[in-house]
Parts: structure tokens; sequence; C-alpha cells
């Protein structure tokens, strides 16, 4: 981080020089930290510019012009999401600096950061990653400035953009770089963006396709004529007659075809200045890229932006096993660089005695762009590799208890779960494997994971081991052995879930399951904790103003919280982020999940701030602060009749109640843990504003 410590170290140069929004911290939940890791254990010189002065190029000179190139990212977080509320308001902290300080990195950071590093070397190789590059590869509605924006290629006038999980990519990039090839050559990484000519092509045998032309039901795919003539040649003459022999192909040559005929074909999405001014072409490019997630089909895609073309190559290849444990067995230091002294930093504290078992996410909740980041497919470590990480946590962290906050990921218990056949999982064009049910194909087999937790547990030393990552509850539903293992030992008094809603309208819009999901797991919830001998509740996640949802599905919400005795204390407003599925929603009214034309079905979305403030409202309908706000919103609906002073109300007439309390009869069981922004620290998208959790990023 210093040239000091380069010279202490014999270096003359880095070859690789990491930028960083957040405060430098050598732990596997860090971005910056395991790509930095993966490319030592290359053999390649790694330096780290943590949270430079943006305001001129001489800090990103510190360390002198890396040999390779610089590694450009915002941190863990997107920058506009790590400054800003959902209601536009600026955060007075950053979880992600030492000591909490606000103000450490610019807006747009990625695009500030390569910017200045061009700047302070013009000739130096400029690559951008992280969340923020990820989520900002292609045009994307900005909600901070409420408009389209392009892609951030153009306007960080990067060479090269490494989206999703990045260690496969970088690692490659960087062995082909330091072998000579120039980067304007290195077009055939998956995981990679890059700008080109308008119309360029790899080969003279790719071809391309208007996403217009390919968004129909069922394959997208030409299929092969499945009596194709064979070519002339000594070896098939003509018939008799004059015509052509005719062959059956096999069912594998016409699988082989397509997957060829794939590989070589590029969609065009609409272009920048088409999706900037029509949102039902915006909503059908977002359509359009989210059924080209999937690795084992994914198509390449390109989209204008004037006279040049954004080109996205495929997602990346999922990490195996063992790849997965070469990432995390490198040798953390697993706390921040002691230049920050004993300053305390909210996300390393959040996470210091956590564990990653898992990446990706197959939920596809619209709101959560997990999917687009790190993808759909689970990649799990072994249960030796989190084994050994438990054992150096407890060796090399100070401070350690024995109390192991979290073994967790995107989702808690999606560990080792796919697709039951691999042929299936490749082709598959679903966006979610449990909406609108658990397909029949997925494997939902807990028991890896419940062996897990029993190994875990056995560890001397360790005397505690919570949960902390959000349970997707339906999955755990149908495994009540691992509901039992994980009340009777992994809760401690509060278990943290998302059903997001209770009404099928936005339920639908979000692709996430109906409540009575939640009443099924509640109930053996409820059973577990009462034969463990332990006074457990859940703690469910709410979202206000999503798009679909109108004023009496949070009516209806409200009413549902008050049955039930749920108080949320602290709550989540729906943020539009960029390239997720609601975002796409809110910004065009229109619903991507089917096909989008002029005519298709719209969306009610609350947009105007006073709305977006009534549904909040309803979520904390027992606040004497929302009360008048609710008393005005139930008269124009015509539900006077839940105005009163009786426990059957839901909110009280002027005057009714004194004090600043619930009603009579109802009880908290269990708030929110905060709504700063809301990212695991690590290398997942931290979408929806929620304060980090040891796991769960949304």
């Amino acid at each position: 981080m210093s040239r000091a410590e380069m010279d202490r170290l014999g270096w003359d140069a880095c070859d690789i020089i990491i930028v960083t929004g957040d405060a430098y911290i050598d732990h596997p939940s860090f971005g910056m930290a395991l790509v930095g890791r993966a490319l030592e254990a290359q053999g390649f010189r790694v330096g780290i510019i943590s949270q430079p002065d943006w305001q001129s190029a001489a800090p990103f000179r510190e360390l002198g012009q890396p040999r390779l190139f610089f590694g450009i990212t915002a941190g863990n977080m997107d920058s506009l999401i790590n400054r800003y509320t959902a209601d536009r308001k600026i955060r007075s902290d950053d979880a992600y600096t030492a000591g909490g300080e606000a103000g450490k990195r610019p807006d747009r950071a990625v695009t500030v950061y390569a910017q200045r590093a061009r700047e302070a070397f013009p000739q130096a190789n400029i690559i951008i990653g992280s969340i923020e590059a990820s989520l900002r590869r292609i045009a994307h509605y900005d909600y901070w400035s409420d408009k389209v924006r392009r892609s951030v290629l153009p306007d960080s006038k990067a060479d090269l953009l490494i989206f999703g999980n990045a260690e496969r990519a970088i690692v490659d990039l960087a062995h082909r770089l330091a072998a000579g090839e120039p980067i304007e050559h290195i077009r055939d990484l998956r995981g990679t963006a890059f700008m080109v000519k308008r119309g360029w092509l790899p080969g003279e045998d790719w071809t391309e396709a208007d996403s217009v032309t390919v968004d129909r039901p069922g394959r997208i795919d030409p299929h092969p004529d499945p009596y194709a003539m064979e070519p002339q040649d000594t070896a098939n003459a003509p018939n008799a007659d004059g015509s052509q022999p005719v062959r059956i192909m096999p069912a594998a040559q016409r699988v082989a075809t397509r997957k060829a005929q794939r590989a070589r074909t590029v969609v065009r999405l609409p272009s920048y200045e088409t999706v900037a001014t029509d949102p039902v072409m915006y909503a059908h490019a977002s359509r359009t890229f989210h059924l080209e997630s999937n690795p084992g089909n994914a198509r390449a895609l390109v989209q204008a932006h004037g006279e040049r073309d954004v080109w996205l190559n495929p997602p990346p290849i999922p990490l195996s096993t063992e790849e997965m444990d070469w990432v995390f067995d490198a040798p953390y230091a697993r706390m921040p660089h002691p230049s920050y002294g004993d300053a305390r930093i909210p996300a390393w504290e959040m996470i210091r005695f956590s564990v990653n078992i898992m990446r990706g996410c197959f939920g596809g909740c619209t709101f959560c762009s997990i999917t687009e980041h790190e993808g759909r497919i689970i990649q799990s470590r072994s249960h030796e590799s989190i084994i050994k990480e438990i054992e150096d946590i407890r060796d090399k962290v100070p401070e350690f208890k024995g109390h192991i906050s979290d073994l967790g990921g995107p989702t808690a218990n999606m560990y080792r779960m796919a697709c039951k056949d691999p042929k299936i999982e490749e082709s598959c064009r679903r966006l979610s494997c449990v909406y609108p049910g658990i397909c029949e194909n997925l494997n939902t087999d807990h028991s890896s994971l419940i062996e897990l937790y029993r190994k875990a547990r056995a560890i001397p030393g360790v005397k505690k081991i919570t949960v902390g990552s959000g349970l997707r509850y339906d999955l755990a539903a149908t495994s009540p052995e691992y509901v039992k293992e994980l009340v009777t030992h992994h809760v401690s008094g509060l278990l943290k879930i998302a059903p997001e809603h209770t009404e099928d309208a936005p339920l639908s819009k979000m692709m996430k399951p109906g409540i009575g999901s939640f009443d099924k797991f509640k109930r053996l919830f409820d059973k577990y904790s009462r034969e463990a001998g332990k006074k457990q509740h859940l703690v469910p996640y709410f979202i206000a103003a999503h798009p679909g949802t109108r004023d009496e599905d949070m009516l209806n919400l409200a009413l549902w919280l008050k049955r039930n005795d749920f108080r949320p204390d602290q709550v989540q407003t729906f943020t539009p982020t960029p390239l997720a599925m609601a975002t796409a929603m809110y910004h065009s009214r229109k619903n991507p999940l089917r096909k989008v034309t002029t005519e298709s079905e719209g969306v009610d979305t609350p947009r105007s701030g006073r709305q977006r403030k009534l549904h909040k409202a309803f979520l904390r309908y027992h606040d004497p602060d929302n009360w008048p706000l609710l008393r005005e919103a139930l008269r124009e609906m015509g539900r006077e009749d839940l105005i009163g002073n009786k426990p059957e109300h839901l909110v009280p007439r002027e005057g009714g109640f004194a004090g600043r309390g619930a009603h009579a009869g109802q009880r908290a069981t269990g708030a929110r843990p905060g709504t700063a922004p809301g990212v695991r620290p690590g290398t997942r998208p931290a979408i929806a504003p929620r304060r980090p959790s040891p796991s769960r990023k949304r």
C-alpha cells in the first residue's frame, strides 16, 4: 500500500495495482483481497491503492506505473447505493471506511478512478470490475439521476471490463499480458466486456441476431434440418433421377450443431440511444439480457453506443469446488491493513468471525442483482476448506471468543444445491429455480449442509455457530431435518427471513413464493424451538413500494403484520438498482418477465415521494409519527373502519392514544438490524439497501 512497503519487499514496480473505494481489509469477504491473493499466488506483484483522493492524479502515482494494468473497483458496494438512501438522501456514515467516515469515495467511483489512473499514466492498461462495473456494463436506468445512462465502459474509457466473480478471467488476463499479448487483442475471455467498432465480429463464421427476433416463447435457436442433404462428393452421388440422397441427422449431431451456432452468434440489444428514450425497448433489452445469463447457453451480447459497440462475452464459467477452495485457502491476514491502526471499520467487525461457504443464487428475485453479478449456479467450497478456515479464525484472529457468526453466503441454505442433470442445467433458460414453485429438477438435499454444521460444532475451541445469512425458507421447509438442526443449534433467539410481502400482485413481480410458504416454515420453526426448549422468533423482512404494489396491497400487509403481532422497527423502501429486472419495471412500467410489447402487461409503479412514504408507513403502522398520513390515506381508500381506538383498528383516531407505544396486545418479535447500505462484505453484489449483514446481499 505504500512505497515504503515496496522498498522493504525489494520491488522496483508492481505488476498490477488495484484501486479500491473501500478500506483495504485482507479478508476473503472483500473483493480486492480475493483478487489480490489470487494474483499473488500466480507470482504477480500486487499493490493496493485504497480510497485515494480523487481530486487529482497524484495519489494514483504513489506506487508508480504498473507493469501490466490498473484494476479499478468501487469496492464491495455500488458507490451510489453506498452514499445515498432510498429517498436519495446522503448517508452519514460508510461501513467500509475506517471510523465509518462518509465521503471517502466519489460518486460513480469506477469512472472517476479510471479517469484519474489514465491521467496519471496515459499508457497504462485500465481494467474495471466489481459490483459497480458489473451492474453498469450496458445501458442502464440510474435511479439517482432518473435517466438511462450509458455503459460504464465509454464513460471510464477503460480497456476492458470484467464482470462477475473475476478470479478466473483476471488470472488469465494477467498471464496473457505478461506474455506480451496486447490488450486490444484479448477479446475471447468469458466474463469480459469491451468497446469495438460498430458491427465488429470476431470472425467470418459469426452471425448477428436482432434481439427483437429472438424473444419468442420456447426455443430461440433455429433447428437444424433433420433431413439435411449430404454435400455432393464421390461418396454421395445423386440418385438415378437426379435427386440428392437424404440422411436423417442423429439427435447428438443436432444438439452439437445448435451449440456451435450459439457459440458463434451475438445478440444485438437495442442501442443506448433507443433504450434511453423508449421505456418499452428498455424493458425488452432487460428481458433479453437476463435470458442470456446461464453460462451453459448464454450468447454474446452487443449494444451500440453512438458509432461504437459495447461487446459482452458470455458469463464466466462457475468455479469448481477445488477452485473455490484454492481461492479461499490463500494466506489472508483476515484483518485491516496495519496503517489504519485501531480505527473501527464497521463492515469488517460484522464479518470478522463469519465464513463464506458458497457463491451464487438461483432464487431470481427481481429486486436483487446476485444473478447479474455472481450467477445462478451455486459454487460451493469443500467441508475441509471450510473447517480449515474456522480453525484459522480460532488460531489467528484476535478477540475470537468461540463464536462463529455465520456459515453462509448470498443465501444460507443453497449450499451444494444444483440441477439433478447437468445437461438440463446447461440448457435451462428459467430465471428462477424456485419460482413459481421449486423446480422438479432441482436437488434440494440439505444433508451435506447438516453434516457441515455438525463438523463445525465439533471443532475444539468453537463454542457457538449461528447462521446470519438470509434463509430461503421455501427450500428449508422441504427438509424438516435441516430446520430442526438449524433451530436447535444455530439460531440465537432471532432468525431473519424475507417473505418481502403477503399479496400475490407484488410477489409475482418479485418472483417470490406466496405467504403460505412462510406459514409452513414458521410451523416447523415454532415446533422445533419448543422441542429444544428455546424461546425464539422469526424476523421477517418486507419491502415497501416495490413495482406491482398498490396502496391496497400495503394495507393488507399492514393488517397481516398486526394480526401476527409483528412490529417492524427499521424497514426498507425499494431502491431501483442498475440491471435488476424490478428496476426495468420501475422505469418502464412494463413486466419484462413476459414478452414485452407496447400492448403487454403494465405494472403499477409507486414513484411519487408521497406514495413511497405511505407504503413505508404501512409497514410501521404502529409508529405515531405515521398515523396522520395513514389516517388520510385510509379515508381516501374508503377504509375509515380501520381508524379507531380498539385493538382491531389499524390506527387510532386523533388524540386516541397517549404516548408512543403500539396498540394494546401487540408485541415486538424482533427488528431489522438497520437500514444502512445492504451488501454483504464480500465479492457478492449488494443491491437492496440494507445494512451489511454477515452474509446476505440483496
